[in-house]
């Protein structure tokens, strides 16, 4: 499975069934990209949004996080940066 929903959907359906006792959830959660391919994302959609100065804005992976490092020029830039295309909401 791609995204924690999935996960947590399937499980929530099991535990729906008449005669279910217990669950343990040993589903894996795998990502779909790489880091090197979320990093590349990340930075293709900062030159794509107009708001932001995307060279002034370096992105890091580091394991599982990604660090944005650099300069803006006012909050609504920093606000900006901050979200992107590809991140989804908690389920």
């Amino acid at each position: 499975m791609e995204w924690q929903y999935q996960k947590q959907d399937a499980e929530q359906a099991v535990r729906r069934l008449t005669g279910v006792r217990g669950i343990t959830n040993l589903i894996t959660v795998k990502s779909p990209i790489t880091p090197a391919d979320l990093k590349k994302k990340i930075e293709q959609a900062l030159v794509r949004s107009a708001e932001v100065d995307a060279q002034r804005i370096a992105v890091g992976i580091d394991g599982t996080k990604v660090i944005l490092t650099g300069t803006v020029r006012s909050w609504a830039e920093k606000k900006e940066a901050e979200r992107w295309p590809g991140r989804r909401p908690a389920s």
